[in-house]
């Protein structure tokens, strides 16, 4: 079995087999900011799903990079320091010094879990945050890919995007991991200093013909000031280009079977 429960922003629980991952997790309340940097902070416009308190146990943290809407000041305090995070060196360094179990993954670098037959292994992919002058003023930023196995069988492979934007790194993963059996896509169209830092609607799609998941999850969409790219915006677009067939959405607090979406086997090996 693979689920995915969606807890708001970035933030989803992902189980996979007898594996529970938290990814990005960001749990300020509506109204509280996000302090992205430089000076730069953006009011939460939603509410989290679920707190820090209200966690399973966890197997594992999956962080694509350190900013405000992504492990804030809640998830600082009151997140387990028993599961590992996995992310950039960048932010394993702070996380470290906060007292996490941090480890950081260079570009394609993997760490695997393991349970008896079950392993999960999950790879650092490359992403953009943004590009030229900005994307220097940005943290380093890393996509992941999950990959679990039973008995050496593949099970699901899911790909989180991070904040990333399309382009060319995205169909450099596609030829590596041909076969993506879900997609977790980050978008917004998130605009900081005039540039577009995460997908809007026509990047996503782009994303989804690069990448070719088998089924797509959107998430980052609605939840701060600077998103400026809807999830309607996505969905029409996706519509036009005839992808909409794999796109699933999720509400906050939902939980969605991805091993019962679109095209996606039963039991993929």
């Amino acid at each position: 079995m693979s689920t995915l429960t969606f807890i708001g922003t970035a933030t989803t629980l992902l189980r996979l087999g007898p594996f529970t991952v938290l990814t990005d997790p960001n749990f300020l309340h509506r109204g509280q900011r996000a302090y992205l940097g430089k000076g730069l902070w953006s009011r939460r416009l939603t509410e989290p799903a679920m707190q820090p308190d209200a966690l399973p146990a966890l197997d594992a943290v999956v962080l694509s990079h350190l900013h405000g809407d992504h492990f804030d000041r809640v998830a600082r305090r009151g997140l387990s320091r028993e599961a590992p995070v996995l992310t950039t060196p960048h932010a394993a360094r702070r996380l470290a010094g906060w007292g996490f179990r941090a480890e950081g993954l260079e570009t394609w670098e993997r760490h695997e879990l393991r349970r008896g037959a079950d392993t999960l292994t999950v790879e650092a992919l490359p992403a953009v945050h943004a590009r030229g002058l900005m994307g220097r003023r940005l943290p380093p930023v890393m996509g992941s890919l999950l990959e679990h196995r039973v008995d050496g069988g593949l099970r699901h492979r899911l790909y989180l995007s991070g904040d990333t934007l399309t382009g060319e790194h995205v169909s450099a993963i596609a030829r590596r991991h041909p076969d993506i059996h879900t997609a977790v896509v980050h978008l917004g169209g998130t605009r900081v200093l005039l540039h577009t830092v995460t997908m809007d609607d026509r990047q996503g799609v782009d994303f989804l013909r690069r990448c070719a998941p088998h089924q797509a999850v959107p998430v980052h969409h609605d939840d701060y000031r600077v998103f400026r790219s809807p999830l309607s915006a996505f969905l029409r677009r996706a519509d036009g280009a005839g992808l909409s067939s794999i796109v699933r959405t999720v509400a906050r607090g939902e939980t969605i079977d991805l091993s019962s979406g679109p095209s996606v086997p039963s039991d993929p090996v």
